[in-house]
């Protein structure tokens, strides 16, 4: 065009909006305008008509980052807090571990499901907007969890929570994917991933000392000033984004959430049904309507909600399902954990949770030095580490699981648990989405956090079976909060009861095997600066055809 790249740069725009994140400069004339796409950057040097502006000015995209992780994080939080406090809800409210387990299940039904549409949501208003609305939303649903006095409206305000949060996990995750240029990426998501990984670890931790100190309607409530200050932050440091039109697939919506809702009751209602003919009626129709979202999204030529032409990316499809495994494993282990050590070893909520600081502080010392990895050396090689750690450890911790073992046995294998996730959140989330396109980044990051929070949720409903049964198995009585927390078990129940725990424990460890089998089956990454990426003559080359080809993607929207 005869434009030189700074004069280009120039003219990108007067309000610091930020105007992309691919490799490319994209530019097109209208009376003399051009916009640049830099990677990474806010350019917000004013516009003045066609004389010469003046240099633009590059923000640097962490702080943004930085403001989005802690929305995102306090939202993990809430996925795992409960466990911690299931016996104190159980005395208070007078429920049983189903009922209480169900607090955990309707949150993250409610997130899973809509988290397919919101992250669309964000490409159409922006996801600034859709972070910000489902922050709103989630901190003054956290304030209505606090203030329930029955099960049942607990469980109803978590759904309004789950709903918060599934509009805010898409947005920061299409938000890195457009201010990030794919070679930085990895940091950027080591970032992300640590914030994941930490949260569902720290959740327990702050629940235990929370409940132990004011009562268990503070895990709920210290989410209220967290909220306002994420807003805060928000509308200070994240960027505003170009939007894109989207047709939305509200029949998708329907079977997805439909299908979900069927699977996750009958499983986890089955046990107090006797595993009667209605339950597998049920189970047996969410796998129908589940065959049926698939054929629709096949069939579904405009935009569907699940666009299948993702799991052509060999990389996202296997990532998608690892950490679909992970979010299952996460969510069934913390259950009988804090169980067996508020039950069988007598602990109170502090003393218990306080068993996952080793795993806590490994998982935050390795963030950085795994996030350099991520981005210079084979995923598979980080990953398989990782899902080996990690189901070594359950079932080590399995093993310790006694009445009388010493809670110092459980450091060295919580040791390990905290190696494992450190090397599985951030490089399993890099390696999802480095190859896709900034037009798909909004559907791409609703996929892959549907499919952790679908795993979490069928974590969720399949712990709560496997302890009925366990229990049942061991000549026991459900648990309904007779122990209070701190509180001990008459002796005869102690074995039974341990047992049950450390079984259930071995379910995480086996599902996690699928999520190992699919990390040794990434393949090559091909960016830039990979140590295996090709020679420098061959990167530009290939940097050049990517900006082309981001261009034309560009361009079609």
């Amino acid at each position: 065009m005869g434009v030189s790249p700074a004069s280009i740069s120039a003219w990108a725009g007067s309000t610091g909006r930020w105007v992309g994140g691919g490799p490319a400069i994209r530019s097109w004339c209208r009376s003399g305008l051009t916009e640049d796409i830099v990677p990474g950057r806010v350019l917000s040097d004013a516009v003045t008509s066609q004389t010469a502006p003046a240099a633009a000015e590059e923000k640097d995209p962490w702080p943004a980052l930085f403001a989005l992780c802690l929305g995102f994080f306090m939202i993990l939080v809430d996925s795992t807090i409960v466990s911690v406090a299931t016996p104190a809800i159980i005395g208070d409210l007078q429920a049983d571990v189903n009922d209480v387990v169900w607090v955990t299940s309707a949150y993250l039904l409610a997130y899973a499901v809509p988290v397919l549409i919101t992250g669309r949501l964000g490409d159409r208003f922006g996801p600034k907007r859709l972070y910000v609305a489902g922050l709103a939303l989630f901190t003054l649903a956290s304030l209505w969890c606090g203030l329930t006095r029955s099960v049942e409206m607990l469980i109803v305000a978590r759904v309004a929570q789950g709903l918060g949060a599934s509009m805010i996990t898409p947005q920061t995750m299409a938000i890195i994917t457009r201010i990030f240029p794919a070679a930085r990426r990895g940091q950027a998501m080591a970032l992300w991933g640590a914030t994941a990984g930490v949260a569902t670890l720290v959740g327990p931790i702050l629940g235990g000392v929370l409940v132990d100190a004011l009562g268990w309607e503070w895990i709920f409530f210290i989410n209220v000033p967290v909220g306002v200050l994420g807003l805060f932050l928000a509308a200070r440091l994240v960027p505003t984004l170009e939007t894109r039109s989207h047709a939305f697939d509200w029949l998708g919506v329907t079977l997805s959430g439909t299908g979900m809702f069927l699977l996750v009751f009958g499983i986890q209602e089955g046990h107090q049904y006797d595993w009667s003919a209605s339950i597998w009626a049920m189970i047996a129709a969410g796998l129908v309507v589940f065959g049926l979202f698939v054929a629709w999204q096949a069939r579904n030529t405009r935009e569907p909600l699940v666009p299948l032409g993702l799991f052509r990316d060999r990389n996202f499809s296997l990532a998608s399902l690892a950490i679909s495994v992970m979010g299952f494993s996460i969510t069934a282990m913390a259950i009988p954990i804090m169980l067996w050590a508020q039950v069988v070893r007598g602990l109170s909520p502090t003393r218990s949770a306080l068993l996952l600081v080793p795993m806590a502080v490994m998982t935050i010392l390795l963030a950085r030095p795994v996030g350099g990895l991520t981005d210079r050396i084979h995923p598979r090689l980080i990953t398989g580490v990782g899902f080996t750690g990690t189901i070594v450890s359950l079932l080590w911790l399995a093993a310790e699981m006694t009445p009388d073992v010493t809670i110092w046995a459980l450091v060295p294998p919580m040791v390990l648990l905290g190696i494992g996730n450190a090397c599985i959140w951030a490089p399993n989330s890099a390696t999802a989405t480095r190859n896709l396109p900034l037009h798909q980044a909004g559907a791409g990051s609703g996929v892959y956090n549907a499919t952790r929070q679908v795993g979490a949720v069928l974590g969720s409903a399949a712990i709560a079976v496997l302890i009925d049964a366990r229990l049942a198995a061991e000549g026991l009585p459900a648990f309904t909060g007779s122990a209070e927390a701190g509180g001990s078990l008459p002796g005869r129940f102690v074995d039974g009861f341990s047992d049950a725990m450390a079984t259930s424990m071995l379910l995480p460890a086996a599902v996690l095997v699928l999520g190992l089998v699919a990390s040794l089956a990434f393949e090559r990454p091909k960016h830039a600066g990979y140590a295996g990426a090709p020679t420098a003559g061959s990167a530009a080359s290939a940097a050049a055809s990517g900006d082309a080809g981001s261009s034309a993607a560009a361009s079609a929207h």
